[in-house]
C-alpha cells in the first residue's frame, strides 16, 4: 500500500522560532535551495536548524549562512559539512530588490523564516526584516498579555 499524503514524517517543516520575536517582517519570498542528497535526507528526518541563519547578496546571488543541517546518519565519506554556505535560488528581480533594500540601510536583514517541502523540493521562506528594539519587544509582550486576559474574560463571560 502506498504511503498516505498525511504521513507526518514525509512533510517536515523547520521553523525559525527567533525570527518573529527579534524582527518585524516586511516582505516574504519563497526561494529554492541548492542542496546535496544527504542534506535533503537529513531535512526530511527533521535534523535541521535555521534559528541563527541569515542570508547575504554576493555577486548577484543570494547565499544562506549558518543554517545547520546535521550530517546524514547513514552517509558515507562524501557526507556534507553541517554548516556550509548554501545558495538560495530566486528570480533576478527579487535578488535585486533585496540588494537595494539592504544597501539603503535601516537595520534590515534577510532572515529565513521556515524551511519546508513543496512536492519533492526543499523551499526556504526568506523575509526582508527590520530589527526590533528592546521596547518594541516589550510592547509585543504587553499586547499578548492583554489579548490573553481579554480572551479569558470573554470565556468566563460565555460560561
Amino acid at each position: 500500500m502506498a504511503a498516505s499524503k498525511q504521513d507526518g514524517k514525509r512533510y517536515t517543516e523547520v521553523r525559525n522560532s527567533k525570527a518573529l520575536r527579534d524582527y518585524t517582517v516586511d516582505e516574504r519570498f519563497e526561494a529554492g535551495i541548492q542542496l546535496r542528497g544527504t542534506e535533503v535526507k537529513s531535512i526530511r528526518a527533521g535534523r535541521a536548524q535555521i534559528n541563527d541563519a541569515f542570508a547575504r547578496v554576493e555577486k548577484g546571488e543570494l547565499w544562506l549562512y549558518n543554517a545547520h543541517i546535521e550530517q546524514y546518519a547513514f552517509g558515507n565519506i562524501h557526507n556534507h559539512d553541517a554548516k556550509r554556505i548554501r545558495k538560495l535560488l530566486l528570480h533576478r528581480r527579487h535578488i535585486e530588490k533585496i540588494r537595494v533594500a539592504l544597501e539603503t540601510g535601516g537595520g534590515r536583514a534577510v532572515v529565513p523564516l521556515r524551511m519546508y517541502f513543496k512536492q519533492a523540493l526543499v523551499k526556504v521562506e526568506v523575509a526582508l526584516c527590520t530589527g526590533k528594539k528592546l521596547f518594541d519587544r516589550r510592547e509585543d509582550l504587553k499586547r499578548r498579555v492583554q489579548m490573553r486576559e481579554v480572551d479569558a474574560a470573554m470565556k468566563r463571560r460565555r460560561s
